[in-house]
């Protein structure tokens, strides 16, 4: 069984900064691609970033310049840092491994979300 937990979410002013975790739990063997997306209320979960094996990573446009993903692999963990943070960014932050266990092939795997606020 594969769990996920992120942290480092919380309040931030506007201009402010936040660096999110997600650590993945589990019988792993490997993990492939990693990625950060977010959801608003009454909104789809969108892709903010994502990472693969190798570091090579992708960005949502409306965060480019301002976030960078990265992972460590010894630790089993990816990280979202998020600089000049502005209100449009509020939401639940959600963290994804495509994840090879002993007893299962690779699949997703889901987060339980991690809230992230931004108001003055």
């Amino acid at each position: 069984q594969v769990q996920l937990g992120e942290s480092g979410g919380g309040l931030v002013q506007p201009g402010g900064s936040l660096r999110l975790s997600c650590v993945v739990r589990g019988n792993i063997i490997r993990i492939n691609t990693m990625g950060w997306y977010r959801q608003t209320p009454g909104a789809q979960r969108e892709l903010v970033a994502g990472i693969n094996t190798e570091g090579s990573t992708n960005y949502a446009d409306f965060v480019k310049g301002r976030f960078t993903i990265s992972r460590d692999n010894a630790k089993n963990t990816m990280y979202l840092q998020m600089n000049n943070l502005s209100p449009e960014d509020a939401a639940v932050y959600y963290c994804n491994a495509n994840v090879r266990t002993l007893t299962m092939d690779f699949r997703n795997y889901w987060g339980q979300g991690t809230q992230v606020t931004v108001s003055s």
